[in-house]
């Protein structure tokens, strides 16, 4: 039976590093919601079945989102972390996934992915057992630091940037990350609780017009990116 793709956005975050008065997905981009756009470029793709929204459980801009209404998305509530809201998502899905379904996690604040890398990324690991995730190779000189010294210049052809959606199957993903959290571990991403885990996701070069909006100054360049595809 052919594997089904489900996918899951960590919506709860305040994103504090942004300094503004609301939650960086919440933000104005090009008219609608930085939280509209990313939601919109997943259901672009004819694969993705259904979207989960791992929101704040306070959260009250929500229901004013047009994606509130589309029957292909639906809501959990998030947690303190990004895995706890992850996982949340997860459960969410539990009536419907099987274990070798598909469920790629999108951050919610990269609004400028193109549907033709989430494409590029299910074809790519298609007969994979475990899943892997967009990323970019580095091109910067990277150096090893002990306070503000350098004591090493790091091998860069074995750096990538990991990028977002990172897809897996959903079983390994779930097992993965409730065992990570069980034990403690520090869990950045989902690759890193399915590492963690002992398995090895692959790679799958991404656009590095895919950025995540962090900072004041990444709002114009996503509006940069999001016109130039435009």
């Amino acid at each position: 039976m052919k594997a089904r793709c489900f996918a899951v956005i960590p919506a709860a975050g305040s994103g504090k590093r942004m300094g503004a008065a609301i939650p960086k997905q919440y933000l104005t981009l090009l008219g609608k919601p930085v939280l509209q756009h990313t939601i919109e470029r997943l259901l672009a793709v004819a694969a993705v079945e259904r979207i989960v929204v791992a929101l704040a459980a306070d959260d009250p801009r929500w229901p004013a989102l047009p994606a509130a209404f589309d029957p292909r998305v639906m809501t959990a509530i998030g947690g303190a972390e990004r895995a706890d809201s992850v996982l949340a998502g997860l459960r969410a899905l539990a009536a419907e996934a099987r274990p070798d379904d598909w469920v790629m996690v999108h951050d919610a604040a990269r609004p400028c992915l193109r549907p033709d890398d989430v494409e590029k990324l299910l074809a790519e690991l298609e007969g994979d057992p475990v899943g892997g995730i967009l990323a970019l190779p580095s091109v910067d000189t990277l150096k090893e630091v002990e306070g503000r010294d350098i004591v090493a210049t790091v091998d860069r052809s074995r750096i990538w940037r990991a990028l977002t959606p990172q897809l897996f199957r959903y079983r390994p993903l779930t097992e993965s990350l409730e065992r990570a959290l069980a034990a403690g571990a520090t869990i950045t991403d989902e690759a890193s609780a399915v590492e963690w885990a002992g398995r090895r996701p692959k790679i799958v070069e991404g656009h590095p017009g895919n950025i995540k909006i962090t900072r004041p100054e990444d709002l114009p360049l996503a509006e940069f990116y999001l016109r130039q595809q435009t």
